[in-house]
């Protein structure tokens, strides 16, 4: 796997990879990931550029708030771990 871009944003972490004719947009925010894969086959042939088009601030926006929900729900299962 082959990192291509890291992209600068205060809410995450962005990092774009290359492996087998796939693109892997990887989101971190804390302890947490998300990450999303596009072939290259999907894609008209813009490559990264393309990619970067994909992830704009509202894709964005509505990852960070699924963060929000991956984090409380994870706060609710390992909370019941814990009685």
């Amino acid at each position: 796997m082959r990192v291509i871009a890291e992209l600068p944003h205060p809410d995450c972490k962005i990092t774009l990879f290359h492996m087998n004719q796939k693109y892997i947009i990887k989101f971190e925010q804390g302890t947490l990931e998300q990450s999303y894969k596009l072939s290259e086959l999907d894609l008209t042939g813009g490559g990264a550029n393309e990619v970067f088009q994909i992830i704009d601030e509202v894709f964005i926006s509505t990852v960070v708030e699924r963060f929000k929900s991956m984090r409380a729900d994870f706060k609710i299962a390992y909370d019941k771990q814990q009685y």
